[in-house]
C-alpha cells in the first residue's frame, strides 16, 4: 500500500515585524525600562526579542496612568462612546489576525491552525460582544445603575495569551474600568502587539497599560494600593497567594485556576465522534488548556473499542513546526513546563500505569513531548490527580453512571467536564451532578463569548465570558 506524506505548508513569518526589543506600554506610549529578559521560540529555542522586565516603579507609573484615565476620560465617558473604541479594536484584530496568529504560534508554540482558526476569531468575537454591552449595563441584571470598580490589575497565563487578554480586557473596558495587564513571562509578544492596536484605535492614553515581567511584577501589581480589582488566570498555587494578598482589603478578585477535566464516554456514545473530541480536548492543544480533558473515563463495555480507535487516531497526529498548517501538535511552551510533564509521566510509569505513544520523531531543538496515553490508571495515581499541562491522557474505566460521576468529581479541581452519550436525559442527569463549572455534551473545548466560563473548588471563583463576565467588573 502506498504511503502518502504531506508536503510542508508553512505560514510565512514575513508578515510579522518582530522588533529586536520591546518596552512597556504605559499611558499610551512605549517606554524603556531598566531590566530585560529574552522571549524565545519554544519550537526552535531562538531568541525572538528582548522584553522589558517591569519594576515596582514601572507598576506605579502604569497604575497612576490608569487611574488618571479612569477618573478623567474612560469612567465619565458614555457607554456608547466606549463601545465605539471596542468595536474599532475588534475590527483591527480581524484585519491583523494573520499577523497576530503567526506571532502567537511563534511565541507560544501552538499550531498555526489553532491560533488562526480558533484563538483569533474568538479574540475578535469577545471584543465585538462586549462592545455591544457597553451602553446596556443597566440591563445586565446587576442593578439599575452599576458602576465600574476603577483600575483593574490583570494577570494572564501562557497557554492562550491573546484569548486570555480578550477575556480580561474586553469586559473590563466595556464596564468602564481601566486596565494594567501583565502577560506571562514566556509569551509577552502578542500582548505588546495588542498595545500597538490600542494606539491604532486611538484608545485614550492610560486606558490600557501592558507591563511585561515575571512573578515579581505580578506581585507588585496585585499588592498595589491603588488597584481596585484583581483578575488572575493561572496556577492554583499562585491563586492562593493572590487570595491571601487581597484578603482584608477592599479589592475585588476573580481567579480562574487549574483543572483536571474528566471526559466521560458512555457505551452508547458515537465512538468516532467521541475519539475526535478526546483528541481535540487534550492533543490538538498540547494539553495546554486548563480545561484540557486529561482524564478519560470510559464505560468498561466499550473501553477496548474506544482505546483501539483512539490509538489509531493518535498514530495519524503530526507533531512539528507550529507554523506548518499540517501540524496537529506543536511545541511545549517552555523548558520548565517540559520538565514538569516528564516528571509526572515518569511518576505514572513508576506507579504501575501502562504507557503508550505512537511512533513519533521529535525535532532536535526546542521543547517537545510526544502524545502519550496511560492505561491501567487508578484514582490514586499522580497522573490522575495532578494537572500536567501536556499532551498526556490518563484512562480510567467505570461500570455505572454513579461510578463515573464519583470518579469525575474525585479531584480538588472543578473547571470542566465532557459527556458522550446519545441519551439527552443522561446528559442532563450526569451534568447536574458533576462539580464542574462547564460541562460539554458530545463535544469538548468549545467556547463562545456569550457563555460564562469558570470553576468550582480549587479551580477558582468568578466567571468570565457572557453577561456573567461583566459582574466581576461592576460594583452593584
Amino acid at each position: 500500500m502506498a504511503v502518502f506524506e504531506y508536503a510542508p505548508a508553512p505560514e510565512s513569518r514575513a508578515i510579522v515585524n518582530l522588533k529586536p526589543s520591546y518596552g512597556l506600554f504605559i499611558d499610551g506610549d512605549f517606554v524603556e525600562g531598566t531590566e530585560t529578559f529574552k522571549s524565545i521560540s519554544p519550537a526552535s529555542e531562538e531568541v525572538l526579542a528582548e522584553v522589558t522586565d517591569a519594576t515596582e516603579a514601572d507598576v506605579d507609573r502604569a497604575v497612576a496612568a490608569a487611574r488618571r484615565a479612569y477618573e478623567k476620560v474612560w469612567g465619565p465617558m458614555p457607554g456608547a462612546e466606549r463601545a465605539k473604541y471596542l468595536f474599532r479594536i475588534a475590527r483591527l484584530i480581524q484585519e491583523r489576525s494573520r499577523e497576530l496568529a503567526v506571532l502567537e504560534s511563534l511565541d507560544n508554540g501552538k499550531p498555526i491552525r489553532e491560533s488562526r482558526d480558533v484563538d483569533l476569531p474568538l479574540v475578535a468575537a469577545h471584543f465585538f460582544y462586549y462592545a455591544g454591552w457597553a451602553d446596556k449595563l443597566d440591563h445586565a441584571g446587576y442593578g439599575p445603575n452599576p458602576k465600574p470598580h476603577g483600575v483593574a490589575g490583570q494577570i494572564i497565563p501562557w497557554n492562550f495569551p491573546l484569548l486570555m487578554l480578550a477575556w480580561k480586557i474586553a469586559p473590563a473596558l466595556a464596564a468602564g474600568n481601566t486596565v494594567v495587564l501583565k502577560p506571562a513571562e514566556t509569551t509577552p509578544l502578542t500582548a505588546l502587539l495588542f498595545a500597538e492596536i490600542c494606539q491604532q484605535a486611538d484608545l485614550p492614553p492610560g486606558v490600557v497599560n501592558i507591563l511585561t515581567g515575571a512573578g515579581a511584577t505580578g506581585a507588585a501589581l496585585v499588592n498595589h494600593p491603588d488597584v481596585d480589582k484583581v483578575a488572575f488566570t493561572g496556577s492554583t498555587e499562585v491563586g492562593r497567594i493572590i487570595a491571601r494578598a487581597v484578603a482584608g482589603t477592599k479589592k475585588k478578585v476573580t481567579l480562574e485556576l487549574g483543572g483536571k477535566a474528566a471526559n466521560i464516554v458512555f457505551e452508547d456514545a458515537a465512538i468516532d465522534q467521541a475519539v475526535e473530541g478526546i483528541v481535540n480536548g487534550i492533543f490538538f492543544n498540547q494539553g495546554h488548556v486548563c480545561c484540557a480533558g486529561s482524564r478519560l473515563l470510559v464505560q468498561e463495555s466499550v473501553a477496548d473499542e474506544v482505546l483501539e480507535s483512539l490509538k489509531r487516531r493518535m498514530a495519524t497526529l503530526r507533531l512539528g513546526d507550529p507554523l506548518d498548517k499540517n501540524t496537529d501538535i506543536g511545541a511545549i511552551n517552555s523548558a520548565e513546563q517540559l520538565a514538569r510533564i516528564k516528571e509526572l509521566t515518569a511518576a505514572g510509569s513508576q506507579e504501575g500505569a501502562e504507557v503508550w505513544s505512537p511512533p513519533c520523531e521529535l525535532p532536535a531543538r526546542g521543547f517537545w513531548f510526544a502524545p502519550t496515553l496511560f492505561t491501567g490508571v487508578s484514582q490514586a495515581h499522580r497522573i490522575a490527580r495532578e494537572e500536567i499541562f501536556g499532551p498526556v491522557l490518563s484512562v480510567l474505566t467505570f461500570r455505572t453512571p454513579a461510578e463515573a460521576i464519583e470518579k469525575a468529581n474525585n479531584t480538588p479541581y472543578g473547571l470542566s467536564a465532557g459527556i458522550w452519550t446519545e441519551k439527552g436525559s443522561r446528559i442532563l442527569a450526569v451534568a447536574d451532578q458533576l462539580r464542574a463549572g462547564v460541562v460539554w455534551a458530545n463535544t469538548f473545548n468549545k467556547f463562545d463569548p456569550t457563555s460564562p466560563f469558570g470553576g468550582y473548588k480549587e479551580s477558582g471563583y468568578g466567571r468570565e465570558g457572557g453577561r456573567h463576565g461583566l459582574e466581576a467588573y461592576l460594583a452593584h
